[in-house]
């Protein structure tokens, strides 16, 4: 099983690692890794896998890695982008790499996916959709009524502005048994298995209200004042009960 070590520190941008296999498609898989596999609507890191003599293993994507029969693994598979043949061909399992991810990228990612979580106690009624992307997020609400945008944009300011801080904790899969409406996405339910749930807390501080509590596996900024300017681009209305709300960068 690959460590993630982006799960406890999303500000990780590298670290050492060994190829534990190589797959027929030439995808990597690593002891460790900080790269987050695409999954609950973020997409995968891309960066570089710098090996010993300084060359560099380009990565394109990171996805979680499958059997031959299509089964998700718990490893991640780093995958290289294409034209490097040559130089994936004297690999070796056991090898040591440096793993390094495009950090301008994957920073985008997190200050979009926490915007997104302050998009759902701004807009409080079920997800069933969701993508985030380094130029835009997206988040598709269960719901019939319409959306007021300058709304919307006005309360995203406030909650950057106002500097709630984010942690990273867990609660047992009974306790979200008993509290079932912490999961806000219809489309993706909470890893299990392991008997504990990691969750994302914004706000909340020394006994005050959360602005958001949910189950999450993604990677966040530390801070909402950290989330930068974003705006509202769009709202529109994709079904009679679907309202999609798109985010994008302000400027």
């Amino acid at each position: 099983m690959t460590e993630e070590l982006f799960r406890s520190d999303a500000y990780l941008r590298e670290c050492e690692a060994h190829i534990a296999r190589i797959g027929d498609d030439g995808a990597l898989v690593l002891d460790r890794t900080v790269f987050y596999p695409v999954g609950g609507g973020q997409a995968g890191d891309s960066g570089e896998l710098v090996l010993g003599d300084g060359r560099a293993v380009l990565i394109a994507d990171t996805r979680k890695a499958k059997d031959a029969g299509g089964r998700v693994l718990p490893d991640i598979a780093h995958l290289p982008a294409p034209g490097q043949e040559a130089l994936l061909a004297t690999l070796r399992v056991g090898d040591a790499v440096t793993a390094r991810i495009d950090w301008a990228r994957r920073h985008k990612l997190m200050r979009f996916h926490t915007a997104t979580h302050l998009l759902c106690h701004l807009v409080p009624h079920p997800v069933d959709g969701c993508s985030i992307t380094p130029e835009y997020a997206r988040l598709d609400f269960h719901m019939t009524e319409p959306l007021d945008k300058d709304a919307l944009a006005e309360g995203l300011a406030r909650l950057v502005a106002q500097a709630h801080g984010l942690c990273v904790g867990s609660i047992s899969e009974a306790e979200l048994d008993a509290n079932p409406a912490l999961v806000k996405s219809m489309s993706v339910q909470p890893p299990r298995g392991t008997g504990q749930v990691r969750t994302i807390r914004i706000g909340g501080a020394e006994g005050q209200p959360h602005v958001d509590l949910q189950p999450c596996g993604g990677t966040h900024v530390a801070n909402t004042a950290e989330i930068g300017p974003v705006r509202v681009t769009k709202i529109e209305k994709k079904s009679a009960r679907t309202r999609r709300v798109v985010l994008g960068w302000a400027g």
